[in-house]
């Protein structure tokens, strides 16, 4: 197993990441709640993800559930997702730092302008794998 597939199920959109098992990330990305099986497809079949991890957060039982009906041969781990939403904040301004005079407000005050949740699944797998290292 080199990659894994992580998952932050949320309402309306979810987080979504295959990261390989050094940490470095494959692919990420938000998606449609409704298209989450689809995403899940994709990661088992074209990258050979064989686990997904997911968040523990309000919305993650029935995301599991649906999830093991439709994919019941995956391997579904549970992930404490505490404090990821600010993690993944800091996170997407290291890959997007701010321009312009919003380089003059510190970070802590600003609010990302797109969803953080893409970030937020690639934290939940690297806690895992940090977590499952041999």
């Amino acid at each position: 197993m080199d990659k894994i597939a992580a998952l932050d199920p949320g309402r309306d959109k979810c987080g979504f990441a295959v990261v390989a098992m050094d940490g470095s990330v494959v692919t990420q990305k938000i998606i449609d709640t409704i298209t989450m099986t689809e995403a899940i497809k994709e990661a088992t079949e074209g990258h050979g993800c064989c686990r997904l991890v997911m968040g523990n957060g309000t919305t993650s039982s029935a995301a599991r559930e649906r999830i093991e009906k439709v994919f019941p041969e995956l391997e579904v781990e549970m992930v404490d997702e505490y404090n990821t939403t600010q993690l993944a904040k800091g996170e997407y301004w290291k890959a997007n730092p701010p321009r312009g005079l919003k380089k003059l407000i510190p970070i802590t005050m600003q609010v990302p302008p797109v969803p953080v949740d893409d970030y937020v699944a690639v934290i939940l797998a690297r806690r895992y794998i940090a977590k499952n290292r041999r």
